[in-house]
């Protein structure tokens, strides 16, 4: 060992028990004290012998003799005589030398002056800092997603931070709840977003907004959820004001709604005292989709649902005096809901709901008596019937229209063939429409468009493959208008289009290798 190689020494016991009384204080291995203390003691030899040669420092563990030593590389040719010797000149201190080897010739030891000890201090100061900081990063790193208590140290531009014990902590002002005031001393509970090793030391922030929190919040109060018997499915909070929570029992026995508000209210009034009286919805999850839906948006009654699976919305028709309730002030009711459920909720009252529906059976009326040259009566009977389009009457089972009410084979025979003359006519009209605009024939014939959709698309100035594709989806869906496609149908669409220029750098590609 390098102590075993030196004379000259210095006794300090004494830096053994400042090295320990620092370690304890500090909360930081001893050895680490040690090493900052060698550090400054090698500067400081260093400052005394010269900066050009390489000085060793070391304190002995169990006496506490400072040991000090210049060190000397035996190698084949010299560049700087200050560190490095011959070979030679190394078999003449030691036969056995070589190439690689290093000498330690001991040097007398130093007192440290005014300056020197100043720079020692700093040095030592530095090194327990950052073992100080490192330590704290390794304790707070695999804590995020905990809940902690801390005291408040002060407070910057509504920013707090907090004093953890081991540590402080940092609650940015979009993480403090709105209103939500603390001052110097103030006891505060937090969620751990994020742990950041950075320059200045471990950067640890909390949050008092986060969902997470109030899920953990939940953990702590109620038994059962802790025991993983209750589940929470979903969170959605707009913080200091209101929230949802949606949970469900892996044990039927066990009502989840009831385990969480516990008895008299006593489990969610303890969360809701902790969230500054943040309102708490909770709701059952149901794997029915409407269900779950009509739960969500208690307090509001719910009338109907109808949902569109594809696009992941659904409009829920509620009484006209519960549209308000429904929505929330400000939306907030409506909001929560989408959040936690993850639908795009529309609502309508009962009354626009039968305007609509009166508008579309009308609209569709008049159209079986502008195409199929029938009365309003017949018109009629085919949309109570759930006939939509003129598809719907050519391309439906003869049966389906004979069993209508008032329908033989011959009336559902010829309804039918003048379903079949109308789009006949209509396809003719939007072949001579797609001519005149310049529609190109590989446009036409792309996979995915409708007749229809191509002359949306010539209105629009998409008139080949290579305009088609360098649409966005959006772009694309708003060309159509009307006629409505999910985002992965357009998103299809617009790859299948750019498929040609990748097949067209292939080739390019395979030219070059040819």
């Amino acid at each position: 060992m390098f102590e075993d190689n030196l004379n000259q020494n210095i006794a300090r016991p004494e830096l053994l028990q400042i090295a320990e009384s620092v370690a304890r204080e500090k909360s930081i291995d001893q050895n680490i004290v040690i090493q900052a203390m060698e550090q400054a003691i090698q500067s400081a030899a260093k400052r005394k012998y010269g900066q050009e040669l390489e000085i060793r420092a070391g304190i002995n563990k169990k006496s506490g003799e400072i040991e000090i030593a210049r060190v000397l590389k035996v190698v084949e040719v010299v560049d700087n005589k200050a560190i490095e010797i011959t070979l030679e000149e190394g078999q003449k201190r030691d036969s056995s030398a070589r190439i690689g080897d290093f000498f330690y010739d001991p040097l007398p030891p130093i007192e440290l002056g005014r300056v020197a000890a100043q720079t020692a201090k700093q040095v030592i100061v530095q090194k327990v800092r950052d073992a100080e900081r490192e330590k704290q990063y390794e304790e707070f790193k695999d804590r995020v997603g905990e809940v902690v208590n801390g005291l408040v140290k002060r407070i910057e531009y509504g920013n707090v931070i907090v004093d953890l014990g081991r540590g402080e902590a940092f609650i940015r002002r979009d993480d403090v709840i709105p209103r939500e005031t603390f001052r110097p001393g103030d006891r505060i509970r937090s969620w751990i977003s994020e742990v950041k090793k950075e320059q200045r030391g471990p950067q640890i922030y909390l949050s008092r907004t986060a969902n997470e929190f109030m899920t953990k919040l939940f953990t702590q109060e109620v038994p059962e959820i802790y025991d993983g018997i209750i589940q929470i499915i979903s969170v959605a909070r707009d913080p200091g004001s209101r929230a949802k929570i949606s949970v469900m029992s892996k044990d039927n026995s066990i009502d989840p709604v009831g385990a969480c508000v516990g008895m008299r209210g006593s489990r969610v009034q303890a969360v809701v005292a902790e969230l500054q009286n943040e309102k708490i919805d909770i709701i059952p999850f149901s794997e029915d989709v409407p269900t779950y839906l009509v739960n969500a948006l208690a307090p509001a009654e719910v009338t109907k649902v109808v949902l569109d699976e594809e696009e992941k919305k659904v409009e829920i028709v509620v009484p006209d005096d519960q549209l308000s309730l429904a929505i929330g002030r400000r939306g907030q009711n409506v909001r929560l809901a989408c959040q936690l459920t993850g639908w795009d909720i529309d609502i309508l009252t009962e009354g626009s709901e039968s305007d609509r529906r009166q508008t579309e059976m009308s609209n569709i009326s008049q159209l079986f008596i502008d195409k199929l040259n029938v009365d309003e009566v017949i018109a009629q009977v085919l949309v109570t019937e759930g006939f939509s389009s003129l598809e719907a009457v050519a391309y439906v089972p003869i049966q389906d229209l004979i069993e209508i009410e008032g329908f033989d084979e011959k009336i559902a025979e010829e309804l039918r063939e003048r379903a079949l003359t109308s789009l006949k006519e209509k396809e003719e009209k939007i072949k001579d429409d797609l001519s005149n605009m310049g529609i190109s024939e590989e446009l036409s014939q792309f996979e995915g468009l409708t007749p229809s959709m191509l002359v949306k698309l010539g209105n629009a100035g998409v008139k080949t493959v290579d305009d088609l594709a360098d649409l966005s989806s959006d772009e694309l869906k708003e060309a159509l208008e009307e006629i409505t496609l999910s985002n992965n149908e357009a998103d299809e669409i617009i790859m299948s289009a750019r498929s040609s220029w990748f097949d067209d750098d292939k080739k390019e590609e395979n030219n070059e290798e040819n």
